[in-house]
């Protein structure tokens, strides 16, 4: 395994990319986008599993032995010193980390679920006449069909948000640190000093007028292009949201980090926006 390895997770639209672009800049770090690592990890799971008519092979010892060469494998060419794995899952699979990579820390950046539907469909009418795999016939056909889709329990956000809700109030909550976007946006250079002190780095300085993180073939793969932008400057951009108020109200009250009961994760947050101002985008990734 490398020396250090942490993870990135949470909701999409929510500034993981973003994260990835600034922590990228420190030498010691490597940072990316979404990895197949995890997808790795259980698919070989899966094979050996009580599924499969391999499973009398597999003991646990020698499951667990595979999936950490799975992970040593996959960065044997990285020369930082520390890791960062992105995968919104990992958040699912806190009791195979715990196993895997006993001292990790994972950041996970939110967002309210409202401007995480609103930002998706952003993007799908940025590209008017680019039908990408996002959505299939029937669910692209309005913005209803469209965010009930995002939000079903296998869809991009669904399947984000309760991965995300079940490592919040599970036994290995203290590992999770909480990232706010709109808080990353607006103080930058607070929040990344709070995730360092978090993973226990010492602090480096970081240029938030020039992140530089492209991920543009993935993009076009995917019928999606700008998904992975990020911009230079790491600002806020306040805008109106293009939801329809009843479907905005809808998604707002998902935040669930907003209660702090129940868990031990570490949270950089801010409180939930009053209704007068639930409307008004605190950025835009």
């Amino acid at each position: 395994m490398p020396r250090t390895l942490h993870f990135i997770s949470g909701l999409p639209r929510s500034g993981s990319t973003l994260l990835a672009g600034i922590l990228r800049q420190n030498p010691r770090f490597h940072a990316a986008m979404s990895s197949p690592v995890a997808g790795l990890v259980n698919g070989a799971l899966e094979q050996m599993g009580a599924g499969s008519e391999s499973h009398a092979f597999f003991d646990e010892a020698r499951r667990k032995a595979i999936c950490r060469a799975i992970v040593d494998a996959y960065y044997a060419g990285q020369q930082q010193p520390v890791l960062f794995d992105t995968n919104r899952q990992w958040t699912a699979r806190m009791h195979q980390l715990v196993e895997l990579v006993p001292d990790f820390r994972m950041v996970c950046c939110v967002r309210n679920p409202a401007w995480v539907m609103d930002s998706f469909e952003a993007i799908y009418r940025r590209n008017p006449f680019d039908y990408s795999r996002m959505f299939n016939a029937a669910s692209r056909q309005t913005v209803y069909s469209r965010c009930e889709s995002l939000i079903h329990v296998a869809g991009a956000v669904g399947s984000a948000w309760t991965a995300l809700k079940e490592a919040y109030y599970g036994e290995f909550s203290e590992r999770l640190l909480i990232v706010d976007y709109d808080l990353l946006t607006h103080h930058p250079r607070r929040t990344v000093e709070l995730i360092y002190q978090f993973l226990g780095e010492e602090a480096f300085a970081h240029d938030f007028d020039a992140v530089e993180y492209s991920e543009s073939e993935f993009d076009l793969q995917l019928g999606v292009k700008g998904l992975h932008d990020v911009r230079r400057k790491v600002a806020f951009t306040p805008r109106r949201s293009i939801l329809p108020p009843d479907l905005f109200a809808k998604y707002q009250a998902m935040d669930f980090w907003q209660d702090t009961t129940g868990t031990s994760a570490h949270i950089i947050a801010s409180k939930r926006a009053s209704a007068t101002d639930a409307e008004t985008q605190r950025g835009t990734p």
